[in-house]
């Protein structure tokens, strides 16, 4: 096949420029009477061509070389033109096609022939030309118009993560593309409307010339002269005209044709949307009956064209039955062939796989708003957190079992679940007696669920249990995991956007990180740490102030994060108030004492060395104080010394990552504390 191809491409690249030149080599040499008859029925069947494809294409861009091509076949008709005005004058003959076009189809008749001439002229050149170029000029001007307005559309749709970087390059080249198609269509048309001008003037001077000719240079008289040249030079007229013509409907086709999805060219896009409403073609066939049946008129050819109406009105009908004429969207992003590769290696930090079964959940036409929810979500994080988190990319994956969708967080799988369409989920209390669905586990925290039909969850809901719909789960679960892994989302180019936003306002603040009192990196390790434990980072500047003191005296990342937390010592304490009081559990004092004196630092930050015994009995009383305060309805938190909090905190993190745990120098003065339980261990056992 390569062998193939290769000559092809060879043949196009040094065929064409071949013809193209010898246009102007024909101007200028003179051509027997049978060339110009090969040559003639050549650009007869190359207007045909034109029209043909400039009719079946489904839309203006696929034949993009029009606007060169129509320069190319104006030039060639002049050539003939040059050509045979030259055969005529200079030995009375214009080849077979012009004899008989001057003689067969006017009928040897010069007024007739003149007459047919001018019209072709007018339609080309009053309609078609100047139609189609006033077309070209507002398609050019709106297309230029709303260029800045597509590209803006398609870095939103990038930045929402409904389309890929490539699909965003090939959307641009298409967008720059129809800007450079119609400027040149614009250009083009004058071309055509030239030519229309060029035929009226080179018929008249073949007349003139014709005229001279025969009656100075050959002895003829003024009516053997008419006789002898002006029907062939009317002939030429016509042979030339009706390509012109054909390429002038072309580019009147082009620039007035629409892009439809249905496809089939100019042909398919009639049929199906004249002759698509059977309302329109009964009407249409009673009225021509009734025109049919007036006293007068024959009736023949009316009641031909209403039973033909009528017939396809009966064929629209059965269309419309059979559900044949609703088009399908496929809505997977396309890849074009030539992506760049280092695209594909990038690993996006957050991204939902969807099924292809799932793909309305993002199609705004079918009910879709999986993507509004989630740049509404990441809003939400941001105002929450402080935390901008990367855009979510959103595409297919064939692989996937149906109705699956799976969330990666960095390239890798976070959390998996299953959307059946058409379908709610609906949480259990514990019983699912009468409930008919498919039993099913909530992705989300675990909780007995079921997916039901609509109807059967509009009386679940009724009945006061919780529905929630396709989107909802899958929104809900991105927030779990981008919530519970927060710091991993946080990148230090973030960090370093973040700090500028600062430098706007509190320069003297923002301007110490990143040289000798707080580098770049360890700033980014704090708030990492901070987002770890669910501490929001939005007043960056007070966490900029406390870490920069900080670090003048250390610059161990635990301390700084202590300061850090330190500052944000009313936002902690907000976070675990309840009804105007902290209900904390507490450590013995004993104990606690014993845990500050087993406090190391090790390579990965501070760590109890304490016996496997001691330890193992911290944490079954930490675990048991911890459910007692949830049996009791409340959010347990554990409060301690400051110098013991991140220990306890990293010990407890593996079990139980949610649980809060704060020093005594973070609870805001005034508000009461209410201790719920206090964790104890034997130590004179252990």
């Amino acid at each position: 096949m390569t062998a193939a191809i290769v000559p092809q491409n060879r043949m196009s690249q040094l065929g064409i420029p071949f013809l193209i030149v010898s246009v102007v080599v024909v101007m200028v040499m003179p051509l027997p009477a049978t060339l110009i008859d090969v040559l003639i029925a050549f650009n007869l069947g190359t207007a045909l061509i034109v029209m043909l494809t400039s009719m079946l294409v489904d839309e203006p861009l696929q034949f993009s070389v029009f606007p060169a091509l129509l320069l190319v076949t104006t030039l060639f008709r002049l050539a003939l033109n040059i050509s045979t005005t030259r055969l005529i004058l200079s030995e009375g003959v214009g080849g077979s096609v012009i004899e008989t076009f001057g003689g067969f189809v006017v009928g040897n008749n010069i007024v007739i022939g003149l007459v047919i001439f001018l019209i072709l002229v007018v339609i080309q050149f009053a309609v078609v030309t100047a139609g189609a170029g006033r077309v070209a000029e507002v398609s050019a001007r709106f297309t230029l118009d709303a260029m800045p307005g597509k590209q803006m559309a398609i870095d939103a749709e990038l930045n929402s993560g409904a389309i890929t970087e490539s699909e965003a390059t090939r959307r641009r080249k298409v967008v720059a593309a129809e800007a450079d198609f119609y400027g040149s269509m614009d250009g083009a048309s004058k071309f055509v409307k030239g030519d229309a001008i060029a035929s009226v003037v080179i018929v008249i001077i073949n007349l003139i010339g014709g005229i001279t000719v025969g009656v100075v240079q050959q002895g003829l008289t003024v009516s053997g002269s008419i006789s002898r040249f002006a029907l062939l030079s009317v002939g030429d007229g016509l042979v030339s005209q009706i390509p012109a013509l054909l390429i002038s409907v072309a580019s009147g086709i082009i620039v007035t044709r629409a892009v439809t999805e249905r496809g089939g060219g100019l042909g398919g896009d009639l049929w199906h949307q004249l002759l698509q409403d059977r309302r329109v073609l009964g009407v249409a066939a009673a009225a021509m009956t009734l025109v049919g049946l007036m006293p007068g008129l024959p009736r023949l050819p009316f009641l031909v064209m209403a039973i033909a109406m009528a017939v396809a009105a009966l064929r629209a009908e059965e269309a419309d039955e059979s559900g044949e004429d609703g088009p399908t969207r496929d809505l997977t992003p396309e890849r074009s062939d030539d992506d760049d590769l280092t695209i594909d290696l990038q690993v996006e930090p957050l991204e939902i796989v969807l099924a292809p079964d799932l793909f309305d959940l993002v199609d705004p036409e079918r009910g879709g708003t999986l993507l509004s929810r989630v740049s509404s979500l990441r809003k939400k994080i941001a105002m929450e957190f402080g935390l901008v988190i990367p855009l979510v990319r959103t595409r297919d994956d064939t692989t996937l079992e149906r109705s699956t969708y799976v969330i990666k967080v960095n390239g890798v799988e976070a959390g998996r679940g299953e959307l059946p369409p058409g379908r709610s989920l609906v949480l259990m209390p514990g019983d699912s007696v009468g409930l008919h669905g498919d039993v099913t586990v909530d992705p989300v925290f675990g909780l007995p669920a079921a997916w039901v039909s609509s109807d059967v969850a509009e009386v679940e809901q009724r009945q006061g249990r919780t529905v929630i719909d396709r989107a909802s789960v899958l929104v809900t679960h991105l927030s779990e995991l981008v919530t519970s892994r927060a710091d991993e989302l946080l990148s230090r180019q973030a960090v370093q956007e973040l700090v500028e936003v600062v430098a706007a306002t509190n320069p003297a603040v923002a301007n110490e990180v990143g040289g000798e009192v707080l580098g770049l990196a360890e700033l980014h390790e704090v708030l990492r740490g901070l987002l770890r434990e669910q501490v929001p980072i939005r007043d960056l500047t007070r966490i900029l102030e406390a870490v920069t003191a900080r670090a003048r005296s250390s610059r161990e990342i635990d301390e700084l994060l202590e300061a850090a937390r330190g500052a944000l010592g009313p936002v902690l304490s907000a976070q675990v108030t309840v009804d105007g009081a902290i209900r904390p559990i507490t450590i013995d004092p004993v104990l606690e004492q014993r845990l500050i004196e087993a406090v190391r630092t090790g390579e990965g930050g501070a760590f109890l060395a304490l016996d496997p015994v001691v330890t193992e009995g911290f944490l079954t009383s930490a675990d048991e104080q911890i459910l007692a305060a949830e049996r009791l309805g409340h959010e347990p938190a554990i409060v301690c010394s400051a110098s013991l909090r991140p220990v306890i905190k990293r010990l407890l993190r593996a079990g139980r990552p949610r649980l809060r745990v704060l020093s005594f120098a973070e609870l805001t003065s005034g508000v009461p504390v209410e201790p719920l339980g206090v964790i104890t261990v034997e130590l004179e056992n252990a």
